[in-house]
């Protein structure tokens, strides 16, 4: 489905306001509680902590793999609910936690 928009030209700024999460299926374990994070626009970042501590919970709800039960995640100040999914997600590269890297360029590797 080719549902949402799909801007012409963003910086990339990303920003979680108030962000609250909770996975379906442990409804009674909170996850993510009142995060507030901005990930300036062209800057590398790296999400370090503890096992379990919401790293990849993070990533999973920048690129909509999930939506925040409570906040917002935007991206230039744009609520990402109202962003064409396919296309958000061509706009984020993302190193896993165990990365398998195959020949070729940096860039093929991280398409």
């Amino acid at each position: 489905v080719d549902e949402g928009e799909k801007p012409v030209s963003f910086t990339g700024e990303i920003k979680l306001e108030n962000v609250q999460f909770t996975y379906p299926a442990r409804p009674e374990q909170p996850i993510l509680q009142t995060v507030n994070l901005t990930i300036p626009s062209g800057k590398t970042v790296a999400l370090v902590g503890q096992s379990g501590c919401g790293k990849s919970t993070i990533f999973s709800l920048i690129i909509r793999m999930y939506d925040p039960d409570d906040g917002q995640v935007l991206l230039d100040g744009r609520d990402i609910r109202k962003l064409n999914i396919e296309w958000l997600r061509s706009q984020i590269g993302y190193v896993g936690q165990e990365p398998v890297l195959f020949s070729g360029t940096i860039e093929d590797n991280i398409r």
